[in-house]
Parts: structure tokens; C-alpha cells; sequence
């Protein structure tokens, strides 16, 4: 090949790099080494992140179970289609599970239509209010203080140079919201809470909903552990009016944090103020299915100042990690995970609430996270125990000042019965 070019050496195709650019020694990375013996390697390097250390850590990043058949079904040919399926006679496969995605997020969330997924629970919180606003052409805003810290930071990031107004209303002493305390007004767009919350409690979202609508503001609900939808009402059934959240949870791995996948769902009469896009089945002309961007304008993408958001663009990925996930596990598979997750986390707790100097901070019903009340300061505790190869949980002192002796603490189905005991053997022995 070099000599059909006329060249002699490897090094002659960069030639027009200045020679004091050119690394002149060796890279640094070692010799060549046989692909067991590479695998062996990166095997070693990971467990210094503490991949065989027990985790209980929650807040917003949920360790669940992932059938393999995920990573088998998403390498599929049919669904590496058009990044932007702009032309849908290119792209059904994209388009077709973005529908089906959209499809299990309004059943999870009994609301009636579901957008294409957004970047992640934060984005589509901050989206929610935008869109609140819109629909009420009100600026106020009532945001609860246990909706995830960083969904709030990214909040007040979003509306940082817009004429709206967040209040943020602090939990009361069972670590849940008091509907009859609510401060609405005639200004207030909606108020917005997630439940479970970031304490892990689980909210009257009904009773928060009636405060709102009483004031004709609209009850936006944030999920962050959306496995919660196995077992609890859904938010549309509690009067909901956006459902705004995260779906890391359904087969999604960690990754220290991301990328993830946004849920974003609403009713049909606020459709034309939704973010992001929306796939529609339609029948061509000889009457067979297929699958559409529907209420798209070019609004959304060439006149940016017109636009209803500018997240044009879905997590695909992700959506169709969640779509297999929800279709492998079924209505059922959903239900029975929920349970676990309610079963150990309770289990946890009770075991934990035996030690002396330990007790839960909030008497709230909860799904699978819970604070415990540390004899002393929370940091000091999970230090201790890391060193046993225990991550205990999160010190709230971090997001809640105030707060130097409480701990979260999250189990989810992955928890088996003896690292729990493990847990609550250290947990005492710390003291």
C-alpha cells in the first residue's frame, strides 16, 4: 500500500507535523500483553473503585438486577437505525421501540401520553416546571425540599435568568410535606414533590394534588426509584398533572452516575406543551402499521427561540434499554422486584433500629430507602465502615445542614440476606 503512494515508511504519512510535536519516545502503557492477561489487568485496576464492596448507597442511582438479554437484544441490526429518525422509512426499529418505551411509561405512571425519553431525571424535572408555566402562564413555584438536591440545583440552573419564582418548602418532622401548609396562591404555577422522596418517603401525593388544583396550580411528581411503580399508586391516579423523573432503575447499569434516561409523561390536553419528541403508530396507504414523529414542529429545531424546549434529542440508548428491561420483566417480574426491594429495605431497617443508638428519623411509610439516626456523625460511621468494604450509605449532612447524624440508607432486590446482617453486625461494632 505505501509503495502503490510512493512512500517507504509508516512514518511518511506525517511528514507535515512539525518534528517538535512528534513524541519521540516510547508511550508509556507497557509491552503487548495476550487478551486473558488484558482482561485479567482491567479486572485488577477495577477493584480499587471497591467493586467487591457491599453498597447501600441510593439517592438517585438504584442497583438492580439486569437480565443479560439486554445487552443481546440492543446489538440488534434493526435497531441501529437513524440517530434522528427524521425518515421513518429508514428507521421503524428506532421508532418502534420509542413507542413501545413511551407506551410502559404511561402505564407505570398512569398519565396518558409519554414523551420520547429526555437526558435524565434532573433535565426532565427542570423541563416539568418550564412546562407548568406554560400551561398556567403563572411564575411561582412550590418545590419541596426532598425532591433529589441535584434535580433542584439543576432547577435553579433552567430558570436562573427566567421571571419565575422557586420556594422551596421544607419537610416537616415525619420527613414528608404537610398539603394543608402549602402556601399557594393565585401566582403559583404547581407545586412539585417526588415520592418516594429523597428520604425515601412516600408522600400524600392525593391530598397535595387537591391543595394544588384547589388553587388552579397543577401537582408535577418527580420519580427517582421508579421501581416504586410496581407496588404504589401511580401519580396519575393521585392527580397528577406531569410525571417528571428517572428510569435508571429499569435495566439501566449505574456507571458511576450516567448517562441515564429521563421519563417524562402528561395528559393528553397538555400534549402540544410537552418537551421533547413523541412517536405516533399511523397506517400508510395500503394500511399496514408504522411508526411516525407526530407534533414535531420545525420550531423544536430551526427556530430555537420559538420553541417549546430545546431537548430535541432522546436518551435512544437508554429508552430501548428500559423498553426491553420493562417487556423482559413484565407487569409481573415489576411487581415481584417491587416487593424485594420493599421486603429487604423493611427488613434493614427493623435489624438497624435494634441497635442501641440507632433509630429511623422519619416515621413515614417508605419503599426502599430510609434514614437512620446515627449515634454520631454519620461521616464518621460510613468511614468506619468502608474500611470493612461496607458502603454504608449517604451522609444527608452533605445536602441537608443540620443533618450530621442521619444517614440514607437504600436496599434494594441485589441486597442478599447476609449482607444486611453483615451491615447491622458492623453497625454495631462502630459504636
Amino acid at each position: 500500500m505505501l509503495a502503490d503512494i510512493g512512500l517507504d515508511r509508516i512514518e511518511d504519512l506525517f511528514d507535515q507535523i512539525p518534528e517538535r510535536l512528534k513524541l519521540k519516545e516510547a508511550i508509556g502503557i507497557g509491552e503487548p500483553m495476550s487478551e486473558p492477561d488484558l482482561l485479567d489487568y482491567f479486572r485488577r485496576l477495577a477493584s480499587v473503585n471497591g467493586t467487591d464492596h457491599a453498597s447501600f448507597l441510593g439517592a438517585g442511582a438504584y442497583s438492580h438486577f439486569i437480565p443479560v438479554i439486554i445487552d443481546s437484544l440492543i446489538s440488534r441490526a434493526e435497531f441501529f437505525t437513524a440517530y434522528t429518525p427524521y425518515q421513518p422509512e429508514l428507521s421503524q426499529g428506532t421508532l418502534q421501540y420509542t413507542f413501545e418505551f413511551q407506551t410502559m411509561i404511561c402505564q407505570l405512571t398512569g398519565m396518558e401520553v409519554a414523551n420520547a425519553s429526555l437526558y435524565d431525571g434532573s433535565t426532565a424535572v427542570a423541563e416539568a416546571v418550564l412546562m407548568a408555566s406554560r400551561v398556567t402562564r403563572r411564575s411561582r413555584f412550590i418545590v419541596a425540599d426532598s425532591v433529589h438536591p441535584q434535580y433542584r440545583e439543576v432547577v435553579a440552573s433552567y430558570t436562573k435568568n427566567l421571571d419565575l419564582t422557586i420556594d422551596i418548602f421544607a419537610h416537616t418532622n415525619a420527613g414528608t410535606l404537610d398539603p394543608a401548609e402549602l402556601n399557594i396562591d393565585a401566582n403559583t404555577a404547581a407545586v412539585v414533590v417526588q415520592s418516594p422522596n429523597f428520604f425515601g418517603c412516600v408522600e400524600d401525593l392525593s391530598a397535595i394534588g387537591d391543595a394544588a388544583h384547589k388553587a388552579g396550580a397543577l401537582l408535577v411528581v418527580v420519580v427517582s426509584e421508579p421501581m416504586s411503580l410496581g407496588i404504589l399508586k401511580t401519580p396519575g391516579q393521585c392527580g397528577a398533572d406531569i410525571v417528571a423523573g428517572e428510569a435508571q432503575s429499569f435495566g439501566i447499569p449505574l456507571s458511576y452516575g450516567g448517562p441515564y434516561c429521563g421519563i417524562f409523561a402528561t395528559l393528553d390536553k397538555h400534549v402540544r406543551q410537552m418537551p421533547g419528541r413523541l412517536v405516533g403508530e399511523a397506517r400508510d396507504g395500503e394500511g399496514r402499521r408504522g411508526y411516525v414523529l407526530t407534533l414535531s414542529t420545525r420550531e423544536q429545531h430551526i427556530r430555537r427561540e420559538k420553541a417549546t424546549s430545546n431537548i430535541c434529542t432522546n436518551q435512544g440508548l437508554f429508552a430501548l434499554m428500559a423498553t426491553v428491561y420493562l417487556s423482559t420483566m413484565g407487569k409481573r417480574g415489576v411487581q415481584e422486584v417491587a416487593r424485594q426491594n420493599l421486603q429487604k429495605a423493611h427488613y434493614a431497617a427493623s435489624r438497624i433500629s435494634e441497635i442501641p443508638g440507632f433509630a429511623l428519623k422519619f416515621e413515614s411509610p417508605f419503599f426502599n430507602e430510609f434514614v437512620i439516626k446515627t449515634p454520631v456523625p454519620a461521616s464518621e460511621v460510613i468511614e468506619r465502615l468502608l474500611d470493612r468494604k461496607i458502603i454504608a450509605g449517604v451522609d444527608l449532612q452533605k445536602h441537608y445542614p443540620g443533618m450530621e447524624d442521619a444517614m440514607m440508607v437504600c436496599v434494594t432486590e441485589t441486597a442478599r440476606r447476609e449482607s444486611i446482617d453483615r451491615l447491622v453486625d458492623e453497625l454495631r461494632g462502630s459504636q
